[in-house]
């Protein structure tokens, strides 16, 4: 070996001892390091002895762990939307005759459970991801059933709207807007979201989940009062021990036989429509006024699935700025898009919004908005008999000309005011000595100018004794309206309907 390769191989065994040995301050290089056992924490740690450095310590066995008390996580997703609300029941089963009772009614009438669930499939989806993003029970999404049947447009005897079945009072309050145009207590989304704020926020108040149920149903004072009176007696303040009416002491009852039902439809012989565990529709936007008779037509649903998924809208068009969002099954969203875009037919909406200026019959509405009167009444529901205040919001036909859509302030608020309409009848008295306009009016409790307008004399007039004064009053106010006679002068000589 001469000395150029003598040199050369001492060069590399000394690099070798650089790389395995301890760095200038102390610690050991990470290429070093044994990258299954030394923990990160290591990273700063002393310089091992000189016996172990560039070596590897030997891998140990893992030791067997228990795992009996571990709790399995199955990865497989949902086979449908019921096996997905199975896996999230998270209240306590109650078991009671009055569950035992629920489940034979509801096990003996097969057709009603399968409409009801064949209605829900467009809901339930939503409804369940609602509460799993809330992480609430799953068997609330079982709810409408026991409360509307999942009808969005039931209304009970109360006036309580919506498959939540909201009061107007408390829909009110959770921000759900009622008006003339539409109701939100129907709207899928916007009910769903405020049935549960208020389920999260009785269960805030009571604690317990059968007793935010109970309050749902009967009111949180209610049931307020009725856990005091049980705490004062020194009773059990749990629901099956509250006094309740029948209606509030079944609620809960029928919400649990409904998910023992969905729980194992087998043992209540008992079909369940398959839902997919995948969503039923999508929010579209609306930029522009449009009828809703189009569009559905744009995107390529019946008109009776369209209203299943728009149910609060009351009119026939939608108003984009009170309205901004429409729901459509999942497919037909971007066919709608798509269809409005091309749509080269015209404008969108054949209706808009007349503001009454002053108080008016029916008959006269109608015409100064170029209707017939009974086209009027239909489509703004007016009944008979009724005269529409003024500010009332009507919905009228879209001139072609007409570009602007419907105000905020209108689509968010309008209402239609009435009163009844007030049957005048036509009457004559005899005036008395110095009586005038002005003093008829007075006493018969109407405008000069009106008295002035019927006799065809000026508003300062003045009548001479015993001439005859028309008037038009409301039947049957003239004797009420007219004082205790001191002469003839006031005595009515004829009677007609005007």
């Amino acid at each position: 070996m001469n000395l150029l390769s003598i040199l050369a191989l001492s060069t590399l065994v000394w690099l070798a001892g650089c790389a395995t040995g301890p760095l200038p301050d102390g610690r050991v290089p990470v290429a070093d390091r044994n990258p299954v056992t030394q923990p990160t924490a290591e990273l700063d740690t002393p310089a091992r002895p000189a016996a172990v450095v560039g070596s590897r310590a030997p891998l140990s066995p893992i030791a067997a762990q228990p795992t009996a008390s571990r709790t399995v996580t199955s990865l497989a997703a949902p086979a449908d939307l019921w096996e997905r609300i199975r896996r999230g029941y998270a209240m306590p089963n109650l078991q009671s005759d009055l569950v035992q009772d629920r489940e034979q009614w509801y096990a003996t009438r097969q057709d009603y459970i399968f409409r009801m669930t064949e209605r829900s499939r467009k809901y339930l989806f939503h409804i369940v991801e609602e509460l799993e993003m809330r992480n609430m029970p799953t068997e609330l999404a079982l709810l409408p059933f026991i409360e509307s049947a999942f009808n969005p447009q039931a209304v009970s005897s109360a006036k309580a709207a919506g498959m939540w079945q909201f009061m107007p009072a408390t829909g009110k309050y959770f921000e759900l807007k009622q008006n003339v145009f539409r109701d939100d207590r129907r709207d899928v989304l916007a009910s769903t979201r405020a049935a549960l704020d208020y389920l999260q926020k009785l269960h805030g108040m009571f604690g317990d989940w059968h007793l935010a149920l109970a309050a749902y149903n009967w009111g949180e004072g209610s049931v307020g009062r009725a856990i005091a009176k049980n705490q004062r007696t020194g009773e059990s303040t749990s629901y099956v021990d509250l006094n309740m009416p029948m209606e509030t002491r079944l609620y809960v009852p029928k919400l649990q036989a409904v998910k023992n039902i969905v729980a194992n439809p087998a043992a209540f012989n008992t079909r369940l429509p398959l839902i997919g565990n995948h969503p039923y529709f999508q929010s579209v936007t609306i930029r522009r006024d449009i009828d809703v008779a189009l569009a559905a037509r744009l995107a390529q649903v019946s008109l009776e699935d369209f209203k299943a998924l728009n149910p609060s809208i009351h009119r026939p068009v939608i108003m984009a700025a009170g309205t901004p969002q429409i729901l459509l099954p999942w497919d037909n969203a971007e066919i709608f898009q798509s269809n409005l875009e091309s749509y080269g037919g015209g404008r969108l909406a054949s209706w808009t919004v007349w503001v009454a200026p002053t108080t008016l019959r029916t008959a006269d509405a109608a015409k100064r908005v170029g209707m017939n009167e009974a086209e009027l009444r239909s489509v703004n529901a007016i009944p008979p008999k009724v005269m529409i205040k003024a500010g009332s919001a009507l919905l009228v036909p879209r001139s072609a000309a007409m570009n602007h859509d419907v105000t905020e302030k209108v689509a968010d608020s309008g209402q239609v005011s009435l009163a009844p309409e007030i049957v005048l009848q036509r009457r004559t008295v005899r005036a008395g000595k110095g009586e005038s306009v002005a003093s008829i009016a007075k006493k018969y409790k109407v405008s000069p100018d009106a008295v002035a307008q019927w006799n065809k004399v000026a508003a300062n007039a003045s009548f001479k004794a015993g001439n005859s004064v028309v008037l038009f009053l409301p039947a049957g106010s003239a004797r009420k309206s007219q004082p205790a006679p001191q002469s003839k002068s006031a005595k009515v000589t004829k009677t007609f309907r005007r």
